[in-house]
C-alpha cells in the first residue's frame, strides 16, 4: 500500500536537514541577546519563515535532481523517482512554502532577514543544485555558504542587524560543511560516479579528498575556538569544543589508514551530532 500523499510531501522537505537548520537558527536567536530570551512570537515567526524557506529549497532540490535520484541507490526511494508525485506537484508545493516564508518574514520579522533567507534559498536550490553540483568538484565548498546561513538568519530575525558574532557562527558551519559532505561522498562514491556528479572523490580520488577533509577539519577546529577567544562564550564551551573537534579530527585522520568500508558513513553521522552538540554547548554556556 502506498504511503499517503501527506507523508510524501513531508519527505520532500528533508525534515532531518530542516530540523538541524531550524535548531541552528534558534541558537542564533538566543545568542543574539545578552540576557533572557527574545520575544517568543519573534522566535516563532522567525523559525516558521526560516523553516518554510529551507523546506521550499529542499523540495526544489528534489525536483531538480529527480533524474539523478533515480540513478543513485541512496535516493531511489524519493517521491519523484518512485512516481508518487509529479513535477508539477513539487513545484507548486515549493512555491507555496516560499510565499508563506517570505510573507511571514517580511510582515512579522524584518526585511533584512527576508532578503538573506531568500538569497540562501536561491543559493542552495538554484546556484548549487542546478549549476555548481554539476560542474565543479568544489561544489560543496562554494555552495556551502547557503547552508551556513541559518544562525545568521536567526540572529538578524531578533536584532535586525548583522554582526561579527553572527558571522562567526556562519563560518563554523561553512567550514564544517565540506568534511561533513565529503564523508558521505566517499561512502557513496560509486553512486555519484554512476550519476556523473563531479564530487571530489569521483574526480580526484579518495586520497586527495581526505587531504581536503583534514585541511577543512583543522580550520574548523581553529575557528570553533574563536567564540571563546573573542569573549562570546566561556570555559564550558571551550572544553566541549576541544573535545568535539579532537574527536572529529581523529575520525577524519583514521579514514586515511582504516580498511573499514563503513567508516566514512560513521564520520558523516558523527559530523551531524558534532554540529548539534557544538551549538547546544554554545547555548548552555551562554545561559550559564
Amino acid at each position: 500500500m502506498k504511503s499517503s500523499k501527506l507523508s510524501q510531501y513531508y519527505e520532500l522537505t528533508k525534515p532531518k536537514v530542516v530540523l538541524l537548520i531550524v535548531f541552528t537558527a534558534l541558537v542564533g536567536m538566543l545568542l543574539s541577546v545578552d540576557n533572557g530570551i527574545p520575544p517568543i512570537m519573534t522566535m516563532v515567526y522567525g523559525l516558521i519563515g526560516i523553516g518554510f524557506a529551507a523546506s521550499s529549497a529542499a523540495a526544489i532540490n528534489h525536483w531538480a535532481d529527480q533524474k539523478i535520484d533515480a540513478i543513485m541507490l541512496r535516493t531511489q526511494h524519493r517521491p519523484l523517482p518512485k512516481g508518487d508525485l509529479t513535477s508539477a506537484n513539487v513545484i507548486i508545493f515549493a512555491l507555496i512554502l516560499c510565499i508563506i516564508s517570505m510573507a511571514v518574514l517580511i510582515i512579522k520579522i524584518n526585511l533584512l532577514t527576508a532578503v538573506l533567507t531568500f538569497l540562501s534559498l536561491i543559493g542552495y536550490a538554484f546556484i548549487y543544485t542546478f549549476y555548481l553540483k554539476r560542474v565543479t568538484p568544489q561544489n560543496i565548498v562554494i555552495g556551502g555558504a547557503a547552508g551556513a546561513a541559518p544562525p545568521v538568519l536567526g540572529w538578524t530575525a531578533v536584532t535586525g542587524n548583522l554582526t561579527g558574532d553572527a558571522l562567526l557562527l556562519f563560518g563554523i558551519i561553512y567550514l564544517w560543511t565540506p568534511p561533513h559532505f565529503w564523508a558521505l561522498a566517499i561512502h557513496r562514491v560509486d553512486d555519484y560516479a554512476k550519476a556523473k556528479i563531479p564530487m571530489l572523490p569521483v574526480t580526484h580520488g579518495v586520497k586527495h579528498t581526505l587531504l581536503h577533509m583534514i585541511f577543512y577539519t583543522i580550520l574548523l577546529f581553529l575557528l570553533s575556538l574563536f567564540p571563546y577567544l573573542v569573549g562570546m562564550s566561556g570555559w564550558v564551551y571551550l572544553i566541549g569544543a576541544v573535545i568535539l573537534n579532537a574527536r572529529f579530527l581523529q575520525l577524519v585522520l583514521q579514514m586515511r589508514t582504516s580498511t573499514d568500508p563503513m567508516l566514512p558513513w560513521k564520520v558523516f553521522k558523527f559530523s551531524i551530532w558534532y554540529l548539534m552538540i557544538l551549538f547546544a554547548i554554545l547555548l548552555i554556556d551562554h545561559y550559564l
